[in-house]
């Protein structure tokens, strides 16, 4: 399958990147396999930051057949109550250590489901009531590499830039 990597550099070698650690997944290496929406990432990350940089989208071949009979997979199939409460929890103190995946799956809390978030965890709305609010909602995945046993299966293509109106 090819996943695509928003960035505002090139990243022929992916990393784990420690920055980040309370993210949907936690740490590790996010890709999707949509290309606008790694595209839209990118465009974000260079706002940003301060324009710094050139939004970029790196693209990598990954086979996950052949990585299933190595690695040991988490996936979530809709935004439902495990894949609520598990990105609640990241966001709030990282990934646990319990979490023994080495690749995570499954829809990205992008901007349009943040505020729905946000007041779940504030405990304005219950679990009930945050999921129905995912499903009206058009979700796009992400793929998280979280170590580097992960990282051994993803190959870089190529990557492009994209132009940003003034």
């Amino acid at each position: 399958m090819i996943v695509f990597h928003a960035s505002t550099l090139v990243v022929n070698k992916p990393i784990i990147m420690n920055r980040f650690k309370t993210l949907d997944f936690g740490t590790g290496f996010y890709t999707t396999t949509n290309e606008e929406q790694a595209q839209d990432f990118a465009r974000k990350t260079y706002l940003r930051r301060g324009r710094a940089g050139i939004p970029t989208v790196n693209v990598y071949e990954f086979d996950a057949k052949e990585a299933r009979q190595h690695l040991e997979f988490l996936e979530f199939d809709s935004p439902d109550e495990a894949w609520l409460n598990f990105v609640v929890g990241n966001r709030r103190q990282g990934r646990s250590e319990t979490c023994a995946a080495n690749v995570i799956i499954g829809p990205v809390a992008n901007d349009d489901v943040f505020e729905t978030i946000a007041l779940y965890e504030a405990g304005q709305i219950n679990e009930a009531a945050a999921i129905k609010k995912f499903k009206v909602k058009s979700l796009f995945n992400q793929i998280l590499f979280c170590d580097n046993k992960a990282l051994g299966h993803v190959h870089f293509v190529n990557s492009y830039t994209l132009e940003v109106s003034q």
